[in-house]
Formats: C-alpha cells, structure tokens, sequence
C-alpha cells in the first residue's frame, strides 16, 4: 500500500498537544477530519505509526491537529519535524483536469510539437493557480503555470504532460 504526503509537523502549538502542521494537500479538511488516520513518519526514520485526528482548526497559515492519546505537550514534542501521509485507500476520484500531486510529480512535459521540455519535480501552490516546475536534461528549471491557455493535455496512465509554449514562457 501506498502512502502520499498531506503535510509536515513544524512546531507544538499550546500546552494540550496540538501540533503546527505545514499542509501539503488541497483537501485539508477531509485529510484532517476527526477520526481520519494518518501515517506519521518521524524524521529519525523510526517506524511509521498509526494516528488518528481528535481535532482540527486553522490558524493563520498552517493547520492545528490534536491525535487521539497524545493529549499534552510531552507527548507531541517529539513529533516535531515528522511528515503526515495518507493511505492511497482514501484518495477520492477528482474530477475532470484535477489531479493528484504524486500523479503529476514525475510526468514528462513536452511541447506541442513533440518536444521534450522536462519533468515535473515540484508543484508550487500560488493561490491563483498552481505552477509546475519542470527541469529539463541541462539547465535551469522552468515554471509552468497550470491554466487551460499553456496545459493542453495531461496523461496520467503515461506520464506525459503536453503543453503551449507561449511566448516567453521558458526564458
């Protein structure tokens, strides 16, 4: 079984084990749900665990978690820095042009005239619209906004994105 980021334990927030967590997910509220599991992977490398949400919030800019018996400050002190995955056997279908970050990450971009642009490494949440960032065999990376006027196809079951190369758009 497979399991996909949602986001990273940063910091400890309070005294009744609530935890900062940077997220990396575009379903906070059904990843963090209470009652959701969770694999917690600690940064030592220890084995994963299992937990489940007792709360969720937002609070500025990240997302406050409480787990079920880890109610204090000692308890989640040494969660700090571990990232949270969800099991494949909870993603949900999308709809039509919406995609998962792992189904993106790795794909092979190509313009519209067959060339090879690059592979997506990294997917950059702007607020407006998400932009890739595609590294090619040798040089810098470029950016690639993710809007119907530069993404023309994208082929999961192949890994293999087709874009418009716009004007400017891999200077």
């Amino acid at each position: 079984m497979e399991w996909f980021n949602v986001g990273k334990i940063v910091n400890t927030h309070g005294i009744w084990g609530e935890v900062r967590v940077i997220s990396t997910t575009d379903f906070a509220d059904e990843r963090y749900e209470v009652g959701s599991e969770l694999g917690l992977y600690k940064a030592d490398g220890s084995k994963p665990i299992i937990v489940k949400v007792a709360s969720h919030r937002k609070h500025k800019n990240f997302d406050l978690l409480t787990f079920e018996g880890f109610s204090l400050l000692k308890d989640v002190e040494p969660l700090r820095n571990a990232v949270l995955k969800v099991s494949e056997k909870y993603l949900t279908d999308l709809e039509d042009n919406e995609f998962y970050f792992h189904e993106i990450i790795g794909c092979t971009v190509e313009s519209l005239e067959g060339e090879t642009i690059g592979k997506v490494t990294e997917i950059l949440q702007t607020g407006a619209n998400d932009v890739w960032t595609v590294q090619p065999a040798k040089g810098k990376a470029h950016y690639i906004p993710y809007i119907e006027d530069v993404v023309k196809s994208v082929d999961i079951d192949n890994k293999k994105i087709t874009i418009d190369v716009l004007d400017g758009l891999l200077s």
